[in-house]
C-alpha cells in the first residue's frame, strides 16, 4: 500500500495538480451546448464566472462512435430520440465550433479541455491545443485510444465509472507501460446519472490512490452542490461536475447538472472545505494562543512564602492562567528554595526559584 500524500503531482498548464495544491475544478459542459457553438460560449463564460480552472466538452463524430442500433439509456431517453447515434447528431459541434470555443477560453483563462472518443477525435483535440487529455470510463479499456493519449505526452485524466478492479489495474498498467505513469490522474467515478449519495462511495478515493500512487479525483454525478466539498475532505485533488445554463432544457445530462449559481456554490463549498483542512501541522495553531494563555495553568502558591522557604508539596497547586511554571514541572520544585517573598495564590516563575 502507498502513501496517500506520496502521490506525485500532475500540471495542467501552470496549474499543479495533486497533494497540497488547491483542488484543480473542471466545470463539465459536455454535450449540454445541444449542438449549438453560441451556447458553448455561454457555458464558458457561466464557468468562468463560477470560478472554475476549466471547462470541458466532448469531441465525437456520432456516426464513428455508435452503430444505427445502439440503444439509449434511461437517462437519456428525455431526448426523444430512439437511438445514440440520433440522439448524438444533434450534439456534435464542427471543428471551426471547437476553435472557437478553445480561443474563447484561452481569451478568458480558462482551460480548454474535451473528451475525446476515438483516436481520430484525439487528433482533432491535439490540433485545437488541449493541454490535457480526458479519458471517459466508457474507454478505460480502450486499448488504441489510451495508446494515442499516452504517447501524446499530456497529463492523462482517467474516469473510472463501471470499471471493474481488474480494468483499472489493466488501464493503468498499460498506461504506465506507455510512460505515462507519472502524467496520470484517476477519476473515481460512478456511472449512474444522477448518482445518489449513497452511492456515491467516497472512501474509494483514497484507496485508488493508495494503490495505484497518483493523483486521484472525483468524476460526480451527484446532484449536490455538498459533494465536491465532501470529495475534497475523503483526498479529491480535481473534481469534475457537469453543468448547464438550464435544468430544463431538453438533452440527455441537463436534468442532473448544476445551474451556474448551483455551480458557483459548489466551488465556493470546496475552497472552504480546503481552507477547514488546513495544513496538516501537528502543533499550537496561531489562532489557539489567546485561549491557551487564559485556559492553560501554572504552578501557584497555596500560601504565602518567605524568602529562603523550601518547597513543599503542600505549598504549591496548579491554577489558572498560563504563564508561570507549567504544571508538568510541579515535582522538579519539591526541594528548591524560593529567592524572595512571595504572596499567597501568585504564580511561580523560574526567576525566584534556587
Amino acid at each position: 500500500m502507498q502513501d496517500q500524500s506520496a502521490a506525485p503531482g500532475v500540471n495542467i498548464g501552470r496549474r499543479a495538480i495533486g497533494a497540497g495544491c488547491p483542488t484543480y475544478v473542471i466545470a463539465e459542459a459536455g454535450v449540454n451546448h445541444n449542438g449549438s457553438a453560441e451556447q458553448a460560449l455561454r457555458l464558458v463564460d457561466a464557468a468562468v464566472a463560477a470560478g472554475v480552472d476549466a471547462v470541458k466538452f466532448q469531441v465525437f463524430r456520432a456516426d464513428e462512435l455508435t452503430t444505427q442500433t445502439a440503444k439509449v439509456a434511461a437517462y437519456q431517453k428525455s431526448t426523444g430520440a430512439r437511438s445514440q447515434r440520433e440522439m448524438l447528431r444533434r450534439l456534435e459541434l464542427s471543428d471551426a465550433a471547437f476553435e472557437r470555443i478553445a480561443a474563447h477560453c484561452r481569451q478568458c483563462s480558462i482551460e480548454f479541455l474535451a473528451t475525446p472518443f476515438s483516436v481520430a477525435d484525439l487528433e482533432r483535440l491535439l490540433f485545437f491545443g488541449v493541454r490535457a487529455v480526458k479519458i471517459a470510463s466508457t474507454d478505460l479499456n480502450n486499448a488504441p485510444l489510451l495508446r494515442a493519449a499516452a504517447d501524446s505526452g499530456l497529463p492523462l485524466l482517467c474516469s473510472t465509472g463501471a470499471a471493474r478492479a481488474a480494468e483499472i489495474r489493466g488501464a493503468v498498467r498499460r498506461l504506465r507501460g506507455r510512460g505515462a505513469g507519472s502524467r496520470l490522474v484517476l477519476l473515481h467515478c460512478i456511472s449512474s446519472y444522477p448518482t445518489p449519495l449513497e452511492a456515491a462511495n467516497l472512501r474509494v478515493i483514497a484507496a485508488l490512490r493508495n494503490e495505484f500512487g497518483v493523483p486521484v479525483g472525483f468524476s460526480d454525478h451527484t446532484v449536490q452542490p455538498q459533494t465536491g466539498a465532501w470529495a475534497v475532505i475523503a483526498g479529491a485533488c480535481v473534481l469534475e461536475k457537469h453543468f448547464t445554463l438550464d435544468r430544463e432544457a431538453r438533452g440527455p445530462d441537463h436534468a442532473m447538472s448544476l445551474n451556474p449559481a448551483e455551480l458557483a456554490e459548489y466551488v465556493a463549498q470546496v475552497r472552504r472545505a480546503e481552507a477547514a483542512l488546513g495544513t496538516g501541522t501537528i502543533g499550537m495553531s496561531p489562532i489557539e494562543a489567546e485561549v491557551r494563555a487564559v485556559a492553560r495553568k501554572s504552578v501557584v502558591t497555596a500560601r504565602a512564602l518567605r524568602a529562603g522557604t523550601v518547597l513543599t508539596p503542600d505549598m504549591l497547586t496548579i491554577k489558572r492562567p498560563a504563564g508561570g511554571i507549567e504544571p508538568d514541572q510541579l515535582d522538579t520544585l519539591i526541594g528548591r528554595t524560593v529567592t524572595t517573598n512571595i504572596g499567597r495564590d501568585e504564580l511561580l516563575t523560574w526567576d525566584v526559584i534556587q
